[in-house]
């Protein structure tokens, strides 16, 4: 056999050391992985190996999207206690067969990560969903961990039926540790790392034992399930990049249906819903821009649109990191914060009012051009719990009147909601 950098030969008596077995495996393994390295151990090339695999970059989801993953790793409680029952089964029953007692133990290890990762799912439940940010880190931290100790306890049963020579027992132990790696891959490959460690811990032994084993058949097993488990990064990879992609892609259509693609600002239904979910009292102010449609249609849209977007950035601002400014469309904007008290809330919306009304008439400068415009508003104090849609519409109607009632009066202040109303049942009344 020829390696990129030089001839690696398989020595079945030159090196009395080393099993002939070993000689194969670490042959393949300089082939593949070290070919430049001329004299390494089958346990240094592994350590390299792992290295190697695990310190490749991986995609890295956000907050919301990690939240999301780790809730799917913890729905897999069916498989988990499928794999640990015949799992303990099939330890048992090799102990019971021939009586060993490290097969006794390693059952018993078997039987104590197969229940702690049960225990950890049901945790979870109660748990998890609720849990912050660094919380979530924790739980998929402790998914991880759990897999990869029950992937060892699994591997050290196939490592002991090779040590003692044990074929139908190897047979059975691998076929394990195969059905346990199948399902990983299936569930966390959302989440490399678990995979990479997880079968990296179940595959060593088995590559160690099949090392230690004269016979070149095992070798060759051997040296194909190291090669396996590389491909492992890959298949990885592309399975949790498809997934985090999805999910991104799921999260920018449910952005954008209530996001203003203009401005960035919520839209009409973010605040509606906003609205309807809030509780207690809340200010709502309704603003539209004096003098906006003279500059679109003098400049153009592309001017009307920076100006729009400066518009949402000063309206933001306002706000101070509280409550929620919204563009409603065209020219016109809403802001809602929420309000200790109606008497309370009213000097909170008129400052609020002020503040918008002075920051939106502050001169602007869209490329080389300056603008001035001015700002109308109309402000509503009310009680927000448990709004149903017609009634957050009827509110909307009524802050909305306001607003062209200080576009009436010559724009650049604002009026109250009640106020107005009262003004209107008393024309009414004169007018009847």
């Amino acid at each position: 056999m020829r390696s990129h950098g030089g001839s690696c030969r398989w020595r079945l008596t030159t090196d009395p050391s080393r099993p002939a077995a070993g000689s194969f495996l670490l042959c393949v393994t300089r082939y593949f992985l070290v070919s430049d390295l001329p004299d390494v151990s089958v346990e240094v090339a592994w350590s390299r190996a792992m290295k190697h695999v695990l310190r490749s970059s991986f995609r890295d989801p956000g907050p919301q999207i990690r939240r999301e993953l780790v809730e799917l790793l913890y729905t897999a409680l069916p498989q988990v206690a499928a794999i640990g029952l015949t799992s303990v089964i099939g330890g048992v029953s090799l102990a019971w067969m021939s009586g060993d007692p490290a097969y006794w133990i390693i059952s018993a290890v078997v039987l104590l990560t197969a229940t702690a990762r049960l225990m950890s799912l049901r945790l979870y439940k109660s748990h998890g969903p609720d849990a912050s940010d660094v919380g979530v880190v924790r739980w998929e931290r402790a998914y991880g961990l759990g897999a990869a100790a029950f992937g060892a306890a699994l591997g050290m049963l196939s490592f002991r039926a090779l040590q003692l020579g044990d074929a139908p027992g190897a047979w059975l132990a691998f076929g394990l540790a195969m059905s346990f790696c199948v399902g990983m891959v299936s569930r966390a490959a959302i989440r490399p790392w678990i995979v990479l460690l997880t079968s990296a811990l179940l595959f060593a032994p088995i590559v160690v034992g099949a090392a230690m084993r004269p016979e070149p058949s095992y070798a060759i097993g051997a040296a194909m399930l190291l090669l396996f488990w590389l491909t492992l990064r890959e298949a990885s990879r592309h399975l949790s990049t498809a997934f985090i992609e999805r999910l991104e892609a799921k999260h920018a259509l449910v952005q954008q249906a209530s996001q203003d693609f203009l401005t960035g600002l919520p839209n009409r239904s973010a605040f509606v819903s906003a609205l309807q979910n809030s509780s207690g009292y809340a200010a709502i102010l309704a603003i539209d821009l004096d003098g906006f449609k003279a500059v679109n249609d003098r400049h153009g849209h592309h001017v009307g649109d920076e100006l729009l977007r400066q518009v949402a950035t000063r309206l933001g601002a306002c706000m101070g990191g509280g409550g929620m400014a919204s563009r409603f469309g065209g020219d016109e904007f809403m802001l809602l914060t929420g309000v200790p008290s109606p008497d309370a809330g009213r000097e909170i919306a008129l400052s609020l009012a002020r503040k918008a009304v002075a920051a939106l008439s502050m001169p602007y400068q869209v490329g080389d051009i300056p603008i001035r415009i001015g700002a109308s508003a109309g402000i509503l104090v009310t009680r927000a719990m448990d709004h149903p849609e017609a009634m957050a519409s009827d509110l909307l109607e009524q802050v909305d009147r306001a607003l062209y009632a200080a576009k009436r009066a010559g724009g650049g202040g604002w009026k109250w909601s009640d106020e107005v109303a009262v003004h209107e049942t008393g024309g009414q009344r004169d007018a009847g």
